[in-house]
């Protein structure tokens, strides 16, 4: 990969990366979409990180589709898709932390976690060498993270984020969204549905209404609620699958 990537730089063509742990839906095409207009090939990645993973987290039961994904990936237009064995070696002892926007939000419940994807986007940006690389909004703190990441190591690269994609019913698309049972996808939609309602409050006020909306909502159990950068995120559970989501605030109809 890193061979192919070196070349495609003294050849003068730009290089967009779609960094994926698979299990593909319609939100991860739009990323090939907007990468597809920002560079000459486009490579998506697919690794499920265990890096990422806490020891009482779904790594091993994670889907991995991979046939399925790869027609995908070939009908989105993806040039190269960069599917590794392994991005460690046995006795990998250095990691990429970043230690402030990684803090609060996901950051408290999965500790560890940010740690994990910052090394491997970092390993990643340093295998595909891409102009731009490209994630969803969805995962707000995760592209906070990365992007600040980018900033304080100086890696030449543009990190691109693309809207939130939902299904016809509001419901944020993920990957862990096939864990959801019929009665569960159902109580899931209380998700969107409360961020909706409270994004024209006031910061303050809309983190206490959301989370007041939330813990009444049948099936789900809250992990938090804050607004943080102008966007309202929220962590819930229905059932054993965590779900996450977020809206940006608007006050008098003007984003903040």
């Amino acid at each position: 990969m890193q061979r192919m990537a070196l070349a495609w730089k003294r050849a003068g063509v730009r290089v967009g990366l779609v960094p994926t742990m698979g299990a593909l839906h319609v939100g991860h095409l739009s990323l090939v979409r907007l990468a597809r207009r920002r560079a000459d090939v486009v490579v998506m990645s697919i690794y499920v990180n265990p890096a990422q993973f806490g020891p009482k987290e779904d790594f091993a039961k994670y889907p991995r589709p991979y046939a399925r994904d790869r027609k995908l990936a070939e009908g989105a237009g993806v040039d190269v898709l960069f599917v590794p064995r392994s991005l460690y070696a046995e006795d990998a002892s250095t990691m990429v932390e970043e230690s402030e926007l990684s803090q609060g939000r996901c950051g408290a419940s999965r500790p560890g976690h940010f740690r994990g994807v910052a090394t491997v986007v970092a390993k990643l940006l340093l295998l595909v060498l891409p102009e731009v690389a490209v994630f969803g909004q969805k995962d707000a703190q995760q592209c906070d993270v990365i992007a600040r990441m980018v900033r304080d190591l100086h890696l030449p690269v543009k990190v691109l984020r693309a809207p939130v994609v939902r299904d016809g019913r509001g419901l944020a698309l993920s990957s862990r969204n096939r864990y959801l049972g019929a009665e569960e996808y159902e109580q899931a939609l209380a998700l969107p549905r409360v961020l909706a309602a409270v994004h024209r409050m006031k910061p303050a006020a809309a983190v206490r209404e959301a989370r007041r909306q939330l813990e009444r909502a049948p099936g789900v159990r809250v992990d938090y609620v804050e607004a943080v950068n102008g966007r309202l995120c929220a962590a819930v559970f229905v059932g054993r699958t965590r779900l996450i989501d977020n809206v940006a605030l608007k006050v008098n109809g003007e984003i903040r």
